[in-house]
């Protein structure tokens, strides 16, 4: 260092993560290993068909919205799905045409209780804050401005009804909410669940309290990886290093885990599903698992 120059500290470099991220971390750890640390990453497993049926609704609804308004109507939005479908991961193609069609009536009942004119302010629309540790992004899948404030809207395929909980306690509405009102500088306290197969909308509105607290929760768990990431960056044997610090954190999840294959634990822990459509519900009021963000 010459005469007169001063020593900068430069900023901690903030930990990229999304939800989907620290959701998986929160998990399993090794499950979090084999997504974001490992490269290449091992080869998952087969594909499921419930996936499959969750990604060609949330296409469609994001499809739909694109439309010239004189477009949105309902046959507009079963013919999105039929467009968007991949049959992959079914039993057969007879059982893939089957729940095509159960995907279409489900957007179609759907889209019948929107107004078409009321433009939504983004869908599918990517959204970022930071913390002091972290830099958080993640996309909306619908995101509203009614009146002075702006409401998060996530679509829900699951099989399972939702309670206030479910919005409650979720870390990307949480995300959503917050930047939204950052990024847009207006109010965004609402978020909603809207469960495509039973019609039901669950909603939950912030207050600043617990808004903030519960960024600090996950604050918490994304400076938990970070600092993990750090001590393997330094670790003097990376293999140890790599399971002692991503432990498996098993259960009955480990049977529907797409890294099974890879971790004895976890096939100790639940036996694995024995076809790629388990997770199809057995009727049309009663439809899928969620799709990963």
């Amino acid at each position: 260092m010459t005469q007169g120059e001063l020593a900068v500290e430069l900023p901690p470099r903030l930990f990229a993560a999304t939800p989907s991220r620290l959701d998986s971390w929160l998990d399993c750890p090794r499950r979090y290993r084999f997504s974001y640390v490992d490269r290449p990453m091992p080869p998952k497993g087969p594909r499921w068909a419930h996936n499959t049926v969750g990604a060609a609704v949330h296409a469609a609804l994001h499809s739909w919205w694109l439309l010239p308004l004189a477009d949105r109507t309902v046959a507009a939005a079963r013919r999105l799905v039929h467009g968007k479908w991949a049959p992959i991961g079914f039993r057969d193609d007879q059982q893939a045409d089957d729940w095509r069609e159960r995907a279409a009536d489900m957007v179609a009942r759907y889209v019948e209780t929107l107004d078409p004119t009321d433009e939504p302010l983004g869908v599918e629309r990517t959204v970022a804050m930071k913390t002091a540790r972290l830099a958080l992004s993640g996309r909306i899948d619908r995101l509203d401005r009614r009146g002075e404030e702006l409401v998060v809207v996530d679509y829900k395929t699951g099989r399972h009804l939702l309670s206030t909980d479910d919005a409650r306690g979720s870390m990307a509405l949480a995300v959503y909410a917050a930047a939204s009102a950052q990024m847009f500088r207006m109010p965004c306290v609402k978020v909603e669940l809207h469960h495509l197969p039973s019609g039901d909308v669950v909603e939950w509105e912030y207050t600043e309290e617990s808004l903030a607290r519960q960024l600090r929760r996950i604050e918490s768990i994304g400076v938990e990886a970070a600092d993990t990431h750090t001590t393997l960056a330094a670790a003097a044997d990376r293999t140890e290093a790599l399971e002692s610090l991503f432990p498996p954190r098993t259960g009955p999840h480990c049977g529907w885990c797409d890294f099974r294959d890879h971790c004895d634990s976890g096939k100790q822990a639940a036996p694995q599903r024995k076809t790629s459509w388990a997770g199809l519900a057995a009727d049309i009021s009663s439809t899928v698992d969620d799709v990963v963000e």
